[in-house]
């Protein structure tokens, strides 16, 4: 069976810069996750992935590190990245080149296998046999741009997704910092119904419409480009019982007012971007809201939250 794989990071604007590592899984998951974390997401995107079975002539070592950037990167503080991470041998071994644009995104996913989150079968246009009748399937179209299920963050999303959608049906349903749309796709796909969507970059926001029509969700799901909850279309359209958020640490903690706001007395929140590090700040920011931790989940280093009103313990009718 193939190792779940990773991508991280926005598609930087024009990227032609690529750092490439053949490794093992290990390195290449911690290489990709504090490169992302040293660069702007808007700067720099990594994937670590496992090569496809027919693909693994490149000896005995079968992960491939990617790294890539939207300037001309510095070299030597990449290296010295990448030894801190996965030592002097493997800062030495990666190899810079150039890339044309648009190509590094479609070619960084080539290799990847489906991803399986709960009912969720995440998969490109290559792997359209894969899903069987009873799951529910999301193409990922890599081209358009980030978000394909592999990384950490997002497939703790549609496994905290599923489990809510296995126990209640909500109503009104926001993904706040779409991405690809693959949240709000699985949540529109299950429910048969209108979610309400926005990113405050138009990439992300195409990306996602167009992601929605290609999973015949294009009715329900129709994204506005909005920095965090300042649109009308997305103030308009609450109070929600289910609200998505998978950005980061900092951008999360400043919108707990607003998310608190727009929250329905006995909704259900799902938070996600977290490094494990991050995830005290997160819960004092969302506490004082009244919205308290209810369930975690932990990959590959990454957190997923699910928070609502008193948390975990029953509440008082």
């Amino acid at each position: 069976m193939l190792s779940q794989a990773m991508l991280e990071g926005l598609p930087p604007n024009n990227a032609a810069h690529v750092f490439r590592l053949i490794c093992d899984e290990k390195s290449a998951r911690a290489v990709a996750d504090l490169i992302v974390e040293m660069f702007d997401p808007a700067d720099a995107a990594a994937s670590a992935f496992e090569l496809k079975p027919d693909t693994k002539d490149w000896g005995s070592r079968e992960w491939v590190l990617e790294a890539y950037f939207g300037s001309e990167p510095d070299e030597d503080y990449v290296r010295e990245l990448v030894a801190s991470a996965a030592g002097a041998e493997a800062a030495t071994a990666g190899v810079f080149s150039l890339i044309e644009q648009k190509d590094w995104i479609a070619s960084s996913l080539e290799g990847l296998a489906p991803v399986r989150a709960g009912r969720f079968l995440v998969h490109g246009s290559h792997d359209r046999s894969s899903p069987k009748s009873n799951d529910i399937a999301l193409e990922i179209e890599a081209a358009l741009a980030f978000g394909t299920g592999h990384h950490g963050t997002t497939r703790g999303c549609l496994v905290m997704l599923d489990a809510i959608l296995k126990c209640r049906r909500p109503h009104k349903v926001l993904d706040v910092g779409t991405g690809t749309g693959v949240l709000a796709i699985g949540a529109a796909k299950v429910l048969h119904a209108p979610v309400t969507s926005g990113d405050i970059d138009p990439i992300s926001v195409e990306a996602t419409r167009a992601n929605a029509v290609l999973n015949g969700a294009g009715p329900w799901v129709r994204p506005v480009t909005a920095k965090g909850l300042e649109h009308p279309a997305l103030r308009s359209g609450g109070p929600y019982d289910l609200i998505l958020a998978n950005i980061l640490a900092k951008p999360l903690r400043g919108l707990a007012p607003s998310i608190a706001k727009a929250a329905t007395g006995g909704a259900d929140i799902i938070l996600s971007g977290l490094l494990e590090r991050d995830v005290p700040g997160v819960l004092t920011a969302y506490a004082a809201h009244d919205l308290k931790l209810a369930r975690r989940i932990n990959i590959d280093g990454w957190a997923t939250l699910h928070l609502r009103r008193g948390g975990a313990a029953a509440r008082p009718a």
